[in-house]
């Protein structure tokens, strides 16, 4: 709570916006199943969730790029558009079936969801996963009424780390960004909330490929979202 009043001058920011993966949800096992069938389908070795996880975080395309890449034993320039496009397809196509089948919340999250919709903060996710899959996973674990906007990987001409989803995110709650609070895990969230001029809190559990997360210089670091509301 201290970090709040000095970043906001009051108990509670006016609005908080969340990413998805590796903050509210690890989502790494829905995934890495559906990218394993995927390369199994197409003969390939699998890669595996350990190696998902450090993959998460950039949309589905990169992840892919990043699997076949890994699968065939090649750099990522080296695998052409239409290799990437066809196996997105296919992943996407896996993923529909495996979204919210694996996922699960991280502790302290609906806790601390409770504690801010009980003061009447609003609360928005801004992820890169299409938001096509959002709803879904999100009313699979019961969290999805906790949120008053959703940003998709889509919605916006660029993803993050670019200000973008964060800002329409503020446009859709009619609040000023540096009024807002940024929660995430990865370096991207981080530099979206550098760029739209937002207080930004990470967790030190999600996948940020695999460097620790006090790197990307957050203005602070928790071990639970709960952490930012525990008085």
């Amino acid at each position: 709570m201290d970090f709040i009043k000095r970043y906001f001058g009051a108990d509670f920011p006016r609005a908080v916006l969340f990413d998805l993966d590796g903050t509210l949800v690890d989502s790494a096992p829905d995934l890495a199943v559906a990218m394993d069938t995927v390369l199994t389908r197409l003969a390939l070795p699998v890669v595996g969730e350990e190696r998902v996880r450090g993959w998460v975080g950039n949309g589905a395309k990169k992840l892919v790029h990043r699997a076949l890449a890994f699968a065939v034993g090649q750099a990522e320039h080296q695998i052409s558009d239409h290799r990437v496009d066809s196996t997105l397809a296919l992943f996407l196509e896996e993923y529909r079936q495996t979204n919210g089948c694996y996922s699960h919340l991280y502790p302290g999250v609906v806790d601390a969801l409770k504690v801010w919709r009980s003061h009447g903060v609003p609360m928005a996710v801004v992820t890169n996963k299409l938001v096509e899959f959002v709803p879904t996973l999100l009313s699979g674990l019961d969290i999805d009424h906790y949120f008053v906007a959703l940003v998709g990987g889509a919605c916006t001409s660029q993803k993050k780390p670019s200000a973008l989803p964060l800002l329409h995110a503020c446009e859709v709650l009619n609040v000023p960004p540096e009024t807002c609070l940024m929660i995430g895990d990865s370096c991207n969230d981080v530099q979206a909330a550098r760029a739209a001029k937002m207080p930004v809190a990470a967790v030190n559990y999600g996948y940020n490929h695999g460097e620790p997360i006090a790197g990307s210089h957050p203005d602070i670091v928790v071990g639970s979202i709960f952490d930012l509301v525990r008085r």
